[in-house]
């Protein structure tokens, strides 16, 4: 989280779509947009405003970039962030739904994933699905592909999605009750570890093309996740990936870290992957 990759960017640059519905992007306080919206305007964040109206009085911001001003920051947003999380928390023990936030580097699989699991588990679980990404509705579109409700939140400039965005993303998503929601995270290790969605776990997925050393260069990712999906398990014999070191390596950050290693596109071990799953949708619903 810092003042030049996006997260401390205006709301109003992110925007939720869905594959097939109308062309523009739906930004929640888009002066472009006629859908009514709320227009909160308390002054507890750190972003400089760009309302592009006139206000008559001194909002009293000063831009001191500091460490001090922007620990101060910094706190307050994951202070608001954990607020809302618990609100939406809420909403899914409310209701019954299993949500678990998916969270890896660009080209683990998440999506392949995911696509295989909505289709092997049709008729079984209800699915729906919260796409992350900065730019386009392709993962959406995939996702509709395969037959689950989704909705895809465009970040912007922004690494992580927050609980804001999940809340605004419940409003327009069908999520079933009792059912399971996947929120696909923008990929990377970082930011996303520090952000509670309100979720009831994390899943961190990391495929053997990347390098086993994965949780020793990201460890508060690990250490925030429940469980560790090993994908792309089909090409071990093909890249220089040891397993069990890389276990071990999660173990030492997240000794409660369970895993499961699964090929998505081949089938091999998602049996595992869809036990856990099973086992966390009927603790989620008691």
């Amino acid at each position: 989280m810092c003042d030049t990759c996006g997260c401390n960017q205006s709301p109003d640059a992110v925007t939720y779509r869905k594959p097939g519905g109308h062309d523009h992007p739906h930004r929640h306080g888009d002066t472009e947009h006629a859908h009514p919206h709320e227009h909160e305007h308390d002054h507890d964040h750190g972003h400089h405003h760009d309302h592009g109206h006139d206000h008559g009085h001194d909002h009293g911001h000063d831009h001191d970039h500091g460490g001090g001003r922007r620990l101060s920051v910094e706190q307050d947003i994951l202070r608001r962030n954990d607020v809302v999380a618990e609100r939406n928390r809420g909403w899914f023990e409310g209701r019954g739904v299993l949500a678990l936030n998916l969270v890896s580097s660009p080209g683990s699989g998440k999506t392949s994933l995911l696509e295989r699991t909505i289709r092997d588990l049709k008729g079984e679980i209800p699915l729906a699905v919260i796409e992350g990404d900065q730019q386009t509705l392709n993962d959406a579109e995939r996702i509709a592909a395969a037959g689950a409700p989704v909705l895809q939140v465009n970040t912007g400039f922004g690494c992580h999605l927050d609980a804001e965005m999940v809340r605004r993303a419940l409003a327009e998503l069908a999520v079933p009750s009792g059912g399971v929601l996947l929120i696909e995270n923008v990929g990377n290790l970082v930011c996303p570890a520090l952000f509670d969605l309100g979720e009831h776990a994390k899943v961190v997925i990391i495929s053997v093309t990347e390098g086993d050393d994965k949780p020793q260069k990201y460890p508060a990712m690990f250490a925030a996740a429940s469980l560790c999906v090993i994908n792309k398990t089909d090409l071990l014999p093909y890249v220089d990936f040891d397993v069990e070191a890389c276990k071990d390596a999660a173990r030492r950050v997240n000794p409660a870290l369970a895993f499961v290693e699964l090929s998505a596109t081949g089938g091999e071990g998602l049996d595992g992957w869809y036990r856990w799953l099973r086992d966390r949708r009927a603790a989620a619903a008691r």
